[in-house]
């Protein structure tokens, strides 16, 4: 088979290495790619936004299946055009991305469908907005609707830092046209747990959980990036708690998708947070998560590419999806100055005898060398029967790894080892 994978990420190139174990992968394209991608596929010259280039392109190639990863070619309904070329696809439609592409679409559908999730209300003018927050509960969270680069999330402690969010998403129009309309909702509180979840629109097959690490800084200190690192399964997500969330999350949302004449197909994340009250939903994502994908498949024992053709075709519930008991770990190494300004152009370098996965982000290849290109630049990751044994190995692999202005987090796991002494 040729398949075509639509992205740019470490999160791609974590797909793309866990399909090129089906034997009958012929050849993997990726549309752009980046140059380490470059070593386990085909690199394309297509960005991932170009909806008739990505069309061409495979009619072209007479490629036999796509993969669409980021969240903004499918919000802008790279699958249904695709799909219309005749093309299969994994991933779902726009009909059905709109469940990340707007959050008021996500909350109006939890509150419809009954589904757990944090109090909120819906604004389209900023004065209501702001006389809102002038008395909303503190802590607050004020969310841009639409996409924002995973950035449009903003969490007020004081009064100030509330009505400075809502003038900068709505007014000084930070993250664009996505701060036409804000989401205001109450902060809710407990560990977060990351699942990830094959449906074919009708069944849905969680797999192995994960913790992210959100903030640049060690202690969970400084600004929110895209994720400074993972580890799976997740501690905090028993297997009572993963029971719960299945009937009152997976299956409700799944269903209420399919009730609104928007089945969702391909892989929906879940953000939960387990509060005193229960798991609750804080995003959905219509995707894979980058870096979660660069723990949880890892872990995954059946194959990835069946799994993906079964979401496509409907025939989830008779496909086998399996997942080791081992652990994962990745350490994010960054530019030293993410998620801000950061400097770029640096070669990267690998010493001989690195045991772990290096997943490539941000890199280009010039004249042979591979040298920075991004904020997140790569995703050292290991897999070891315990948890310390995976953090060990991640870090033992980040010590082979260098480049200039290389900067990573060296707590990673570390919450997560002490939910598992308490």
């Amino acid at each position: 088979m040729k398949l075509m994978v639509i992205g740019s990420g470490g999160r791609e190139h974590a797909v793309i290495r866990k399909l090129k174990e089906n034997p009958g992968v012929e050849t993997i394209y990726a549309l752009p790619g980046n140059g380490g991608i470059a070593a386990d596929a085909v690199c394309v010259d297509v960005g991932a936004k170009d909806i008739d280039g990505a069309v061409r392109f495979a009619r072209e190639n007479a490629v036999d299946f796509a993969v669409v990863t980021p969240d903004d070619p499918l919000v802008l309904g790279m699958v249904d055009a695709l799909e219309a070329a005749g093309v299969p696809c994994f991933g779902p439609d726009k009909k059905a991305a709109v469940i990340e592409g707007s959050k008021v679409f996500s909350k109006n559908l939890m509150k419809k469908y009954g589904i757990p999730t944090a109090s909120y209300e819906v604004f389209d003018d900023p004065a209501a907005a702001l006389a809102y927050v002038e008395k909303a509960p503190l802590p607050t969270v004020v969310k841009a609707d639409g996409l924002a680069l995973g950035k449009g999330v903003l969490i007020a402690q004081t009064r100030e830092e509330a009505v400075e969010a809502v003038k900068s998403i709505m007014e000084d129009k930070k993250f664009g046209a996505s701060g036409d309309q804000i989401v205001v909702e109450e902060f809710l509180t407990g560990p977060e747990v990351s699942v990830l979840a094959f449906t074919d629109g009708v069944t849905v097959k969680p797999m192995v959980s994960s913790m992210d690490h959100k903030r640049a800084h060690d202690d969970d200190q400084g600004l929110n990036t895209g994720g400074m690192g993972t580890v799976a399964p997740n501690p905090y997500y028993t297997r009572d708690i993963a029971e719960q969330c299945m009937q009152t999350i997976f299956k409700p949302t799944i269903a209420a998708m399919a009730a609104e004449g928007r089945p969702f197909r391909g892989c929906l994340y879940f953000g939960l947070m387990l509060t005193p009250e229960g798991p609750k939903v804080i995003e959905y994502n219509c995707r894979f998560g980058d870096p979660e994908t660069q723990v949880v498949l890892p872990l995954m024992q059946s194959d990835l590419l069946t799994a993906m053709l079964a979401c496509r075709n409907g025939a989830l519930a008779e496909t086998e999806i399996r997942f080791s008991d081992k652990h994962a770990c990745c350490v994010i190494m960054a530019s030293d100055g993410y998620p801000e300004s950061y400097e770029k152009g640096y070669e990267i370098t690998y010493d001989e005898g690195i045991a772990a996965q290096v997943y490539v982000a941000g890199a280009k290849l010039a004249d042979g060398k591979l040298l920075t290109s991004g904020g997140r630049v790569l995703g050292i990751t290991a897999v070891a029967d315990t948890l310390p044994e995976a953090i060990q190995a991640a870090y033992a692999g980040v010590e082979k790894v260098h480049f200039g202005n290389a900067y990573y987090r060296h707590d990673i796991g570390a919450r997560a080892m002490r939910a598992l002494a308490d």
